[in-house]
């Protein structure tokens, strides 16, 4: 089994935090908001205080995670934010990744972000993951149905840690 960082650890995230940790797994998730932590303490996740348009806040979050899970699809924020968040901070955070004891991403590409914003993240994950030969799986359930979401989510992992794709 494997720790794995939930970035973006709302609702959707708690949903598959419970998941995981039914299957074993250990689960860190980020949150910006400090008044968050309680709830994420209650449900057996490891709160880690961290802002993904702040990419240093999140690189200390990537110690002793096999599978890091951006779950980004549904993010909120102007046009401009949101694709500075699936492009120039995605790049910088898989940068970050390298050299770490990451296993492998899981990227979620469907969500309520503009399409051609997360099939632009997608591709850049799949260009990154190659480089440095970093297995990943991109997540593209359809996030307004979660328990088919938190179904797909769960076997995204599994197949990271199974060598996911790779480059």
């Amino acid at each position: 089994m494997a720790r794995c960082l939930i970035i973006g650890c709302g609702c959707r995230g708690l949903a598959l935090a419970a998941a995981l940790r039914e299957r074993g797994h250990a689960v860190r998730g980020t949150t910006r908001d400090p008044a968050r932590v309680p709830s994420l303490e209650a449900a057996g996740v490891e709160p880690f205080l961290a802002d993904p348009d702040r990419v240093a806040t999140l690189v200390p979050g990537f110690a002793q995670v096999g599978v890091a899970c951006v779950l980004l699809g549904s993010a909120t924020g102007s046009p401009e934010a949101l694709s500075a968040l699936h492009s120039t901070r995605l790049e910088m955070l898989l940068e970050k990744m390298v050299d770490t004891t990451l296993r492998g991403v899981v990227y979620e590409c469907a969500g309520s972000v503009g399409s051609e914003v997360l099939v632009e993240g997608a591709a850049l994950v799949e260009r990154s993951c190659a480089r440095w030969g970093l297995p990943y799986a991109l997540l593209d359930a359809d996030p307004s149905d979660w328990q088919a979401w938190t179904c797909a989510a769960g076997d995204a992992i599994d197949q990271v840690l199974l060598g996911g794709v790779s480059g």
